[in-house]
């Protein structure tokens, strides 16, 4: 899948996928790379559902 950063924290936020509205959870330890993610970033991920909601890991910004 492919979203928008909406929201980042120092560790943490939440990713807008394209054609949807729900927020997605993201950790930093699901990002690949060690660069934090900003708002406003294109990223491409994969998408897990956990007990308190969807979740992106595999995280990586897309260049360009």
């Amino acid at each position: 899948m492919e979203g928008t950063v909406k929201r980042w924290m120092t560790s943490y936020g939440f990713i807008e996928a394209e054609g949807s509205k729900e927020d997605i959870f993201v950790h930093q330890s699901d990002v690949k790379g060690d660069k934090p993610l900003m708002v406003g970033q294109k990223v491409k991920f994969d998408m897990k559902e956990e007990s308190r909601g969807p979740k992106a890991v595999n995280v990586e910004a897309i260049e360009g």
